[in-house]
């Protein structure tokens, strides 16, 4: 399976005659049930690369019962015109206006695409687990929003793969590299104050960046568990 060129419907969806749309589809050799909204695992053409991520449109069925999926690509960072970046998370996502049609067959599993928000809540990360917080143009490269929160001071946007530390002064956040420490020291600190807040004269400052809210749902020190 392979994804068509955005703006260009594949051979499949060129026909409507005899077909039907059915309320879900049970992925095969499996119990696993899709219906609309779902977001799901497609098989990709070339066997070495991961699957790929959709959330599908529709589900039609013509008069053989052979079943297709009108389907939405998400596209992962390294897909996108820019490529991946630092910031980018190993299960971050971007939604994209790139419509397709591909055959249900093509269909591996499921998976969740949470928001960013939530995902940064989760307790243990799975496989089925990814993430989006941009919506991405194919055809131009735009992505939407075109500006988020920046923190550190590195000024990158948060990567929720990596381990930061708060500031009990500004309440920024800080990659522990940033500020001359290691992982293994960030991870035993019981308070944080940067070098900015412990030279000023009340120990309080405003933060340079203006974001004071955490990046990890108000945890001083966080690392991703990941499922094994």
């Amino acid at each position: 399976m392979a994804k068509t060129r955005p703006g260009v419907a594949s051979s499949s969806a060129k026909s409507k005659l005899g077909k039907k749309d059915i309320d879900s589809y049970t992925i095969r050799g499996t119990t696993k049930v899709v219906r609309v909204g779902d977001c799901v695992l497609m098989r990709p053409s070339d066997a070495g690369k991961p699957p790929y991520v959709a959330r599908v449109e529709k589900i039609e069925a013509d008069a053989r019962n052979n079943v297709k999926v009108h389907c939405r690509w998400y596209y992962r960072p390294e897909e996108s015109l820019g490529g991946r970046r630092q910031f980018h998370g190993a299960k971050e996502l971007f939604l994209s206006d790139h419509y397709d049609v591909q055959s249900a067959h093509t269909i591996e599993g499921k998976c969740i695409v949470h928001t960013f928000k939530n995902y940064t809540r989760l307790e243990n990360v799975g496989a089925e687990d990814y993430y989006c917080r941009f919506e991405y143009k194919a055809a131009t490269g735009a992505f939407t929003p075109d500006r988020v929160a920046v923190y550190c001071k590195c000024e990158m946007p948060y990567n929720p793969d990596d381990l930061m530390v708060q500031c009990e002064g500004c309440k920024d956040w800080y990659h522990p590299a940033c500020v001359g420490m290691t992982i293994e020291e960030a991870k035993k600190l019981e308070h944080f104050v940067c070098v900015e807040c412990s030279s000023d004269e009340d120990g309080v400052k405003r933060s340079q960046n203006g974001f004071a809210s955490s990046p990890t749902n108000d945890l001083k020190v966080e690392a991703k568990r990941r499922k094994r």
